[in-house]
């Protein structure tokens, strides 16, 4: 596989937001296991939900533009098109 390619299937990013996902739902099951919770436990889990929701957000952001290939010309062009 040339780079490229693994640029252009946006494995890293994919495989980076998998493994978020992954800690996050840990971070969840771990919290639910807890039999009474303290305030500095229930506020960590909140952080952590937050921040997913966010990071979410922004790979949805990144995912839909497509080729992220155009180089900084190309943009200020279009800029002055529109």
């Amino acid at each position: 596989m040339n780079v490229e390619t693994f640029l252009k299937w946006k494995i890293l990013p994919r495989f980076m937001m998998l493994i978020s996902t992954a800690m996050s739902w840990r971070c969840a099951e771990w919290f639910m296991q807890l039999d009474s919770p303290t305030a500095s436990q229930s506020a960590f889990v909140s952080v952590v939900m937050g921040v997913m929701t966010g990071v979410f957000g922004i790979w949805m952001g990144h995912e839909h533009k497509g080729d992220n290939n155009v180089t900084s010309a190309d943009r200020s062009s279009n800029r002055t098109a529109r």
